[in-house]
Formats: structure tokens, C-alpha cells, sequence
């Protein structure tokens, strides 16, 4: 689960029912003080994933070496079970947005995608995770299907893939995509952590993590999960954040929807 301020009490205790938390790695990349106590102390309970939200893979200025150097002593401190960031860019050498900018699917923009993701991967000593994108947008000159330059990125960085279910969902919504030829056009064996997520609804779906998974995604989940076999799988909530028990319930769900499409998997 997505461990967020509300919950902390319970994170702290060792009380939240969750297999591992998920943290925003930039909110820990400091030298010392309340924010990096409070992880030590949730580690010291249950195992932690790095997700970051500012590398900015997709920069064509290249990645940033200090905030790499930042990103890898946290990880050497809290030994995390992997880390990841998304498929995007987010500022220039002036500038950073905070925002997930949406990237070209061109050979051009795959080939400084994957020079990035070999100098990150170098610096962290580790593989990453890549997660793909919710899109509102599509380039004229794109010669990629989204799933074709994910796949083409796996293949030439040795990357993993945290595939968001709900950000599939959404893009193949908004561009009229078929969301199940999306996954199984995946390299679904590189899949090492899922995300599920609630969007807004209307005539564009915007990937908000306001409100509950929808049943349309529960579905889009079990196609995957079918493919995938057991994965690690969180339930992400940034907005209109209710009690623990709720998100726990919704991971108890995940976690049904797992068993049974992995049973029907293995008879098949």
C-alpha cells in the first residue's frame, strides 16, 4: 500500500495489514530528521519500495547526477525491495515542473530513454522499474504504439516494468485503445509490481487516486494478473484519503481477484 501521512500511526506500529509499503522517494532524500526517522522506524516493521516521481527519464538533457547520488543513498540506507519512477519527463536543466510529462514514442526519444535508464541503472547498482504513463495526449509524428516502446525500452535497458493497471485503463480510454491488446503486448515476464488505482470519470478519464477502483479495472487486473502470475500488487490513494480499513479491504480484494485468476491460469 501507498503509505501516506494519515496512516503513519498505524505504518509506525506495525499495525497496517500490508505486505510492504510504498514510499515517494523524494519526500526521504535528506541527510537526516523527522522524515527519514519516520521511514527507518516503518522499516524496521515492513519491507519498503523507493517510487519516485522527479527522475525524469524522458529529459533529453539527460538525468540528473546529484539527484541520482540523493536517490542512491536513501537506498543504501533503507534497502528497499526496488525502485521506480515513470515513464516520463518532468524538467529541463531550469526548470522542474512536478508534473508527468508525456513523452514522443519515436526512435529518437526510445534511444534517449534507454541512455538514461543505463546511466540511473549504473548509478543505483541495481535494475529499476519503469511504470507506464496515464496519457490525455498523443504526438503527430508518434511511430510507436505506447506498448511497443515499453516493450522496445525493456528489451534494450533490462529494465522491470510496474505496470499502473488503472493508467492502462485510462490511456486506452482516452485514445481508443483496446486496453487488453495494450497488456499483452507487454514483455508482461519483466512485471515486478502492479498499481491500482480510481480515476474521474467523464468524457476524458483523468487518473486522479481520488476514489475506489472501478470494476472495469478489476477486470483489466485479472486479465493481467492471469498473464502475469503472482505479483506484487499496491492499491495507490492520494486524494479523498479514507480510513485504513477501507484501502485494507481493497487490498483484500486484490489479493482474491490474485488467487483466483492464477487458479484459473494454472488449470487452463
Amino acid at each position: 500500500m501507498g503509505m501516506r501521512r494519515e496512516h503513519y500511526p498505524a505504518f509506525l506500529a506495525g499495525d497496517a495489514n500490508v505486505d510492504f509499503a510504498e514510499v515517494i522517494s523524494e519526500n526521504f532524500m535528506v541527510e537526516g530528521g523527522r522524515p527519514l526517522d519516520t521511514l527507518r522506524r516503518v522499516r524496521a516493521h515492513y519491507p519498503v519500495v523507493l517510487h519516485g516521481v522527479s527522475l525524469s527519464i524522458g529529459s533529453a538533457h539527460g538525468v540528473d547526477d546529484a539527484y541520482l547520488a540523493r536517490l542512491r543513498r536513501l537506498a543504501d540506507r533503507i534497502e528497499p525491495l526496488w525502485v521506480s519512477d515513470h515513464l516520463c519527463w518532468t524538467r529541463t536543466h531550469a526548470h522542474n515542473s512536478h508534473d508527468l510529462l508525456p513523452l514522443p514514442y519515436t526512435e529518437d526519444s526510445l534511444a534517449a530513454v534507454c541512455a538514461n535508464i543505463h546511466r540511473a541503472q549504473d548509478a543505483l547498482a541495481r535494475p529499476m522499474l519503469f511504470e507506464n504513463p496515464s496519457s490525455y495526449c498523443r504526438f503527430p509524428h508518434d511511430t510507436l504504439a505506447e506498448w511497443e516502446f515499453i516493450a522496445a525500452m525493456v528489451a534494450r535497458t533490462g529494465c522491470q516494468l510496474l505496470l499502473d493497471v488503472n493508467n492502462v485503463y485510462v490511456s486506452a480510454r482516452n485514445h481508443g485503445w483496446d486496453a487488453r491488446v495494450y497488456l499483452d503486448g507487454l514483455p508482461l515476464q519483466q512485471v515486478r509490481q502492479i498499481h491500482l488505482a480510481g480515476h474521474s470519470p467523464g468524457e476524458l478519464l483523468v487518473d486522479t487516486h481520488d476514489r475506489a477502483v472501478c470494476d472495469e479495472v478489476w477486470g483489466l487486473y485479472a486479465h493481467a494478473v492471469a498473464r502475469c502470475g503472482p505479483v506484487a500488487t499496491m492499491i495507490e490513494r492520494d486524494g479523498d484519503i479514507p480510513p485504513l480499513e477501507v484501502l485494507e479491504a481493497e487490498l483484500g480484494h486484490a489479493r482474491a481477484i490474485a488467487a483466483r485468476a492464477c487458479r484459473g491460469a494454472r488449470a487452463a
